[in-house]
């Protein structure tokens, strides 16, 4: 069943004459002729489909939390900062069908009475704005955006503004801060954005994904997404497949996949590459637990793990890990755990904001210990303060950051232990005879 990437092949898919031929912006017809905006949010209620963000947060409660006693306006900001190592899915989308995220902003914009909208884009994907301008300018032309829309008497003005350059930018306060011309920082919540969020105004704040989403639902209802997945993980999902695989690339699954079978299946993608052994897999962007090969492909209870929400984190962090946004990252045999867990702590750290303490010391302390495992000084003591110091940021900051940063660290301790035990007893076999690191170089 392919949702968001069933036309994504057709040539011309990216202008509106071709999308439009395609069956594109019925949703925006029947949203705005038949319906109400209540009405739409209901149906995305019913549909179960969950943020595809990251936090798996359900949409359309996330849509009635909007404070409709507030003189204010309301806003729809899409959140396509997408910034997370090992996601590139909403990036894929934009640039070959645009248009499926427009028309997602317009029936989503339209529900929550929202007449102007933006999305925000990450700055370094400057080609990307460029293609979202065209399109939107398309939309225009078309009488789809702008003043009274195909006659129904709604208004709505739509924007792209680029990202300020920064992973904490991803954060949906953070967005707000830096889209209203501030420095990118957290706010505290509460209040939330759907009562104060831009300009001290009711917000909602979603990810591209999901906006997309909204028009399937709209045109087909939401019981019938509700059909497709499994349990409380309705719908499809985008993931971005990378690392030590023959297939990599954007696929939209069925939530309730088998993971043995995306990891493997020609279809998908293709098992890992020169037949090597698969060691372990990343399931949902840096930011989540590393799970090794046993407990990838079977949950704590012995059963076959599953591509959702609810499979992925069976046994919580002990066992489990989260689908997250969807970047699988698949390392095999030859991978180095430390040296991953070390270029994962450089990353949050550069991109720590540095408002809240635990975070801005935190995420050095634990990248310069990490460098000096993975470069052969390392100190036995040095793992279990690893431990300490992730323990210390897990759940003391503002936003989620210091939760990446220290996650991906104490997983592969506690998956890999013996792998930093082995960089410390042996650092004459991790460096060369010029002190040079050997890449190669893993537990015997």
């Amino acid at each position: 069943m392919k949702i968001l990437l069933d036309k994504i092949n057709v040539p011309g898919i990216n202008t509106f004459e071709v999308y439009r031929r395609e069956g594109g912006y019925r949703a925006v017809e029947k949203a705005l002729k038949t319906m109400t905006p209540d009405q739409v949010v209901e149906e995305v209620k019913t549909s179960g489909l969950r943020g595809r963000g990251g936090a798996g947060f359900p949409t359309g409660m996330k849509w009635s939390f909007i404070d409709k006693t507030s003189s204010n306006p309301h806003y729809l900001v899409c959140n396509a900062d997408e910034s997370e190592p090992g996601t590139f899915k909403d990036r894929y989308l934009m640039q070959n069908s645009p248009h499926s995220l427009i028309e997602g902003m317009i029936v989503s914009s339209f529900a929550l009475e929202a007449k102007l909208s933006y999305i925000y884009v990450r700055g370094e994907l400057k080609f990307i704005i460029k293609i979202l301008e065209k399109a939107i300018a398309e939309a225009y032309a078309n009488g789809f955006l702008g003043k009274n829309i195909l006659g129904s008497g709604y208004d709505l003005d739509l924007y792209v503004q680029p990202g300020g350059g920064a992973y904490i930018c991803g954060e949906e306060t953070a967005l707000l801060e830096s889209l209203e011309g501030k420095r990118g920082n957290p706010r505290i919540k509460p209040p939330f954005p759907a009562v104060k969020g831009l300009w001290a105004s009711p917000t909602v704040v979603n990810n591209v994904e999901t906006i997309a989403a909204t028009t399937w639902i709209v045109n087909n209802g939401g019981a019938e997404y509700a059909k497709i997945g499994i349990g409380r993980s309705t719908g499809t999902k985008l993931i971005s497949a990378c690392g030590h695989i023959n297939n990599p690339g954007v696929y939209e699954i069925e939530l309730g996949l088998p993971v043995k079978e995306f990891l493997y299946s020609n279809e998908y993608c293709g098992g890992i590459w020169k037949n090597h052994k698969l060691k372990a897999v990343v399931p949902g962007g840096s930011s989540v637990p590393i799970l090794p090969e046993e407990l990838f492909l079977k949950t704590a209870a012995g059963e076959d793990r599953l591509m959702s929400y609810e499979s992925l984190s069976d046994g919580g962090f002990a066992t489990g890990s989260m689908l997250g946004s969807g970047g699988f990252i698949v390392y095999d045999e030859t991978a180095c755990i430390v040296k991953n867990t070390w270029n994962f702590s450089r990353f949050y750290h550069h991109e720590s904001c540095g408002q809240c303490s635990p975070c801005r010391e935190g995420t050095g302390w634990m990248e310069r210990v990490l460098h000096r495992i993975e470069f052969g000084k390392g100190r036995p003591e040095d793992i279990d303060l690893l431990v300490e110091v992730a323990k210390r940021i897990e759940g003391n900051t503002i936003c989620p950051l210091g939760d990446a940063a220290a996650w991906p660290v104490a997983a592969a301790i506690r998956h890999f232990r013996h792998e930093f035990e082995y960089h410390i007893k042996h650092p004459e076999k991790v460096m060369d005879a010029d002190h040079v690191y050997q890449p190669g170089m893993v537990m015997a």
